[in-house]
């Protein structure tokens, strides 16, 4: 019997399955495919797979790069999963929904609550993708277009079919995309100061985190990015920015601010310490960074969309109080 193809959970396979390609999943790489679909199966082995001619497609051999068409027929052999991922399929994330900003047959818009990370690894066991996954059994095809940081909250973009996932990831590669972000910073952030182009450098601490640093433009490994920032509203003692990015890398806005001398309220890793024990006391329990707008092409309509996500109860509550006469 033949299964059509879509997202589903990994498999300990204990016979050969035969896959029927979907509209989804036509014109992906087989090897990209198989990852894809055998989650918890080395690379290593899914390349041997292939190579071994294990992995048939219309009954031939194929090559790991080969494109796999609508109505192809996919014989997979016996695969054995990592214990991991074997665990997660018996403990399965909890179906969540989340507040819906959009939602049509091609992509979901999401408003993300901070604290919530956008997909499992890194010691999360599960984010946002699986949460709704398992709150959607029969969504045939559900992708991150983006990431957020998992302390940050606001619009997150999903992707409902294949074809709107890399037409709208492709508008992010080529910067036709507006993301606005708000973010409180410390100080008074000057007027002039409108537009951040210093490259940054991804590295690991001692125990293995994830950092980010500004770098040299000499710098090999130091990717370009360029952050605009407007001043939307000056308070006590900080400034609440209106931050757009041009390019999306990893932790952009928390380090080039910080790099400024401006750090974000809140901020854990790139922040001032003492400034956020105090943050806490007056009631900021989280980093005020929230992606607030976000403008694409729709990959159905072809039409601007532009969507807003307003601050959470939170982070207005906080600007309140520091509006409030010292």
């Amino acid at each position: 019997m033949n299964h059509i193809i879509g997202p589903q959970p990994a498999f300990s396979a204990v016979q050969v399955k035969s896959l029927t390609v979907d509209e989804d999943s036509a014109g992906q790489r087989l090897d990209n495919f198989l990852m894809r679909h055998l989650k918890g199966v080395p690379k290593t082995h899914v390349y041997q797979l292939i190579r071994s001619g294990q992995v048939r497609v219309n009954k031939g051999r194929a090559s790991a790069d080969t494109r796999i068409q609508l109505g192809d027929v996919l014989r997979l052999p016996p695969v054995r999963i990592s214990e991991k991922v074997a665990e997660k399929a018996a403990h399965p994330a909890p179906g969540r929904e989340f507040p819906i900003l959009l939602e049509d047959d091609a992509v979901l818009a999401i408003d993300k609550p901070a604290g919530v990370a956008v997909h499992g690894g890194s010691g999360v066991s599960f984010g946002v993708i699986e949460q709704l996954r398992q709150a959607r059994p029969m969504a045939k095809f559900l992708e991150l277009v983006h990431r957020l940081d998992r302390e940050t909250s606001g619009i997150l973009l999903l992707a409902k079919k294949r074809s709107a996932l890399k037409h709208v990831q492709d508008q992010f590669r080529e910067r036709e995309t507006g993301k606005t972000y708000l973010a409180l910073v410390q100080g008074a952030w000057p007027e002039k100061l409108k537009v951040l182009d210093s490259p940054l450098h991804k590295y690991l601490l001692p125990d293995g985190e994830r950092r980010v640093k500004v770098t040299s433009p000499g710098d090999p490994d130091g990717m370009r990015s360029v952050t605009l920032v407007k001043v939307k509203e000056r308070l006590n003692a900080c400034t609440l920015l209106e931050v757009t990015i041009k390019t999306g890398r990893t932790h952009q806005i928390r380090v080039h601010l910080a790099s400024q001398g401006h750090p974000i309220a809140g901020d854990d890793k790139y922040g001032d310490f003492e400034w956020n024990k105090a943050l806490q006391k007056q009631g900021l329990k989280r980093m005020f960074l929230h992606a607030w707008r976000l403008q694409f092409m729709h990959p159905a309509s072809a039409k601007r969309v532009e969507l807003n996500a307003l601050l959470p109860a939170e982070l207005e509550s906080y600007l309140t109080h520091v509006r409030e006469p010292s």
